[in-house]
């Protein structure tokens, strides 16, 4: 059987595969709003919120980044309660979060520098948070963030940058799109 570097049938050699600008900046957007699991219409809010932030001596694409990672449901994830973006949404959502000690079900709530983020007490009783300590010890943390084990609590002891965070996408590419 021989193997050929093109799909089957008389036309498929005349298929190519040249995206556009439109479709490279459109592909850089989708991964990154896909990476943090966020719809189209919450994605742009966010850009137009760093549009009008932008004061000509800030970067643009770290204040993008500080928005998005300072997201409760992302600070959860990245504290390693919840496996995946995805599942820390979901715990959020259920209420198994406390922000300085009140319940916070919103997985967009921004924290700020200063901010506690704890488990709440029902939620330690549930099976997904039996063994949470032990898995907290071999998580990785950026330098943004502390935890505490003993209690199961968060902080956010700093600003997230773009450096640590290493986002998928290229983020100019992200503004040339929106800017159209």
């Amino acid at each position: 059987m021989v193997r050929r570097p093109y799909a089957p049938g008389m036309r498929a050699k005349k298929r190519k595969s040249v995206l556009t600008e439109y479709g490279k900046e459109l592909r850089e957007k989708q991964k990154l709003k896909n990476w943090y699991g966020l719809r189209e219409r919450q994605f742009k809010n966010y850009i137009k919120e760093v549009f009008k932030r932008q004061g000509g001596k800030e970067d643009i694409a770290n204040l993008l980044i500080v928005k998005l990672e300072s997201r409760l449901d992302n600070v959860v994830f990245r504290l390693g309660f919840a496996s995946s973006r995805a599942q820390a949404r979901q715990f959020v959502g259920h209420g198994h979060f406390l922000v300085n000690d009140k319940k916070v079900n919103i997985p967009s709530y921004q924290l700020k520098k200063g901010d506690r983020v704890s488990l709440s007490e029902k939620a330690k009783t549930k099976p997904a948070f039996k063994n949470i300590s032990s898995d907290l010890k071999k998580q990785k943390l950026p330098a943004w963030l502390k935890i505490n084990l003993d209690k199961l609590e968060g902080e956010i002891a700093g600003e997230p940058s773009i450096v640590e965070t290493v986002p998928p996408a290229e983020i100019s590419s992200i503004f040339e799109f929106y800017s159209r």
